[in-house]
């Protein structure tokens, strides 16, 4: 067992952990705090760890699974709706950028072909950052957040051309060509076989393996698919993200979509971290004190260029001003390519030491910036907004509404799909209640999405699933499963997420009554109470009682029934 990694994973967590509660208690976005840690900890800090290597595999791992959920909550639909973005958009993006950058360095006195290559690099886009941010926001799937997206996947793309151009660029070899156009047949096939395997033998595979009920083969089935399809696109060339990110689309074609999410989400919130904090550990703090100065000046100039260079972009594209306004802040950083661009150029004389550092910290600042920028970018829209521009710059000429979002709201979410979901979903369907079923059960799910049903795979106590069936903006929660721990789970995490939904628990036993009124349940309906009040009524029947004076009793036994069972409830909350 290596153990310095496990002596560096125990550093890395302890100084963050302290370092983020403070930041948190300041309202400073975390990722700041992550890059201070990696400087903090980094062999330009105080040397805490000396083996950035293995620092930067564990955070290879984290981009990856962060490309993987970024596609799962994607899909080849959307995608292919914002097909104009990414070959127009990305395009326009990255020529605009890099000509502009290489055009002033050159005027400056640098060589040409050093100019062009610095181009390339401020070009690039944080795809990690910004589409963690925008993640975190619940803004992946707006206007601009699809076209922030839609030229951050260009940019990975260009990636891979932009290295084998490197060499020429230094005069060191003749065969890009020829290379490319290899590379270009590799990349179609691999590509071409991903969405075959997907449209013909993903859904089939996953469905036998949720059959199986174990949640361990689930989670490494999807694992499988990630690292595979992400380890086959780096094997022909193209990026390990890109890969990452093309097998999210493959499983967002699924029924277990949601289901892979949320078991995947927490390995990647704790891999992700050492992606940051690796940055920031590659800092020269010496470097940064000297050059001050400078390395402001060029973060604010790279921040103003390449964020208007954006906007405008997503204006040319025929996008609304404020959207162009809020993509433009979202894009206006260095990003993480950047950094893998610049050790190649390094290798081939194309960036002097002290090139390198000054990009590598103005890189850092703009994207530790990035998470603030975004969050003002709404209040500076809105003011921007207000100013006499001409109408069709603020309403664009392509109508957001291509971009459709499909969203429900002020619905009824029903989790457990046995005999008490179907029931409501009947009801719901003939009073014309909107709704959405969460199910555990893979051959359900199967059968009822083939007859039209809104349901989808997913253990409901985990946020993220509740999250896909837009909890917050949800009327009414029924949970009807026959789990009680489960329940409270649920209850729990429904309650976190959306404080004023009617949350009603159907259970078995007078005794889960409290505990669940105790965790924030409106009404819990006990099958036991129910059943009894059931047979009094059969009895009474079969002593020919009349039907009036029946229910009139069952009525009172039901209503006298709950009233006590909400009372010991509030006893037990005030005890």
């Amino acid at each position: 067992m290596e153990i310095s990694l496990l002596k560096n994973i125990t550093i890395i967590f302890s100084l963050s952990i302290i370092i983020l509660i403070a930041f948190q208690k300041m309202k400073i976005p975390a990722v700041i705090g992550f890059f201070l840690s990696g400087i903090l900890v980094g062999p330009f800090g105080f040397g805490l760890i000396s083996d950035v290597h293995q620092v930067e595999i564990l955070s290879e791992i984290g981009v990856i699974l962060l490309l993987f959920t970024i596609g799962t909550e994607f899909s080849l639909a959307k995608l292919m709706r914002i097909k104009r973005v990414v070959l127009l958009g990305g395009f326009l993006q990255m020529l605009l950028t890099s000509a502009l950058v290489t055009l002033v360095l050159a005027q400056l006195g640098t060589r040409f072909n050093v100019a062009l290559f610095i181009g390339f690099n401020i070009a690039l886009s944080s795809t990690a950052i910004v589409l963690r941010t925008l993640q975190e926001r619940s803004e992946i799937d707006t206007p601009h957040g699809r076209s922030a997206l839609g030229i951050l996947i260009f940019q990975d793309l260009a990636i891979v051309p932009i290295i084998l151009l490197t060499p020429l660029l230094a005069g060191t070899s003749a065969h890009v060509t020829e290379s490319m156009s290899v590379l270009l047949l590799k990349g179609v096939v691999v590509v071409g076989m991903v969405f075959v395997i997907a449209r013909w033998a993903l859904s089939w595979v996953l469905y036998h393996i949720t059959k199986t009920r174990s949640q361990e083969i689930f989670i490494m089935s999807v694992a499988l698919i990630c690292f595979g399809i992400a380890w086959l696109t780096y094997e022909v060339g193209l990026s390990l993200a890109l890969g990452a990110f093309l097998a999210g689309l493959v499983i967002s074609e699924t029924e277990y979509n949601h289901a892979a999410l949320g078991n995947i989400l927490p390995f990647r919130n704790v891999f992700i971290t050492f992606f940051f904090i690796s940055i920031g550990m590659m800092l020269d703090l010496h470097y940064l004190q000297q050059q001050v100065g400078m390395i402001i000046l060029v973060t604010l100039l790279v921040l103003v260029v390449k964020g208007l260079i954006a906007g405008a972009v997503v204006l040319i594209l025929g996008l609304p001003l404020r959207t162009g306004i809020l993509a433009g802040f979202a894009l206006c950083q260095i990003g993480e390519f950047s950094f893998i661009l610049s050790r190649i150029g390094m290798e081939h004389d194309l960036l002097t030491s002290d090139n390198n550092q000054l990009l590598l910290a103005v890189a850092i600042i703009s994207m530790a910036a990035t998470p603030l920028l975004i969050s003002l970018s709404h209040a500076i829209a809105g003011y921007i907004s207000k100013l006499p521009f001409t109408a069709k710059l603020q309403t664009g000429y392509k109508k957001e509404s291509e971009y459709p979002v499909e969203r429900k709201e002020n619905h009824l979410i029903i989790i457990g799909y046995g005999t008490t979901g179907r029931i409501a979903a009947r009801g719901a369907k003939n009073m014309g209640i909107p709704y959405i079923i969460i199910e555990m059960n893979p051959e359900t799910v199967k059968r009822e999405k083939g007859r039209g049903e809104p349901i989808f795979y997913g253990d409901a106590s985990q946020e993220i699933i509740l999250e896909h069936a837009f909890i917050k903006d949800a009327h009414t929660v029924l949970v009807g499963i026959n789990d009680p721990a489960a329940a409270e789970r649920i209850t729990e995490a429904v309650r976190s997420l959306n404080e004023n939904a009617f949350l009603i628990i159907r259970t078995r036993y007078l005794h889960e009554i409290t505990p669940l009124h105790k965790l924030g349940a409106d009404e819990v309906v006990p099958e036991e109470f129910e059943s009894s009040i059931e047979i009094v009524d059969r009895i009474l029947s079969r002593h020919q009682i009349p039907q009036p004076e029946i229910a009139n009793l069952t009525s009172r036994l039901r209503a006298n029934g709950y009233k006590l069972f909400r009372r010991l409830s509030d006893k037990s909350n005030n005890a």
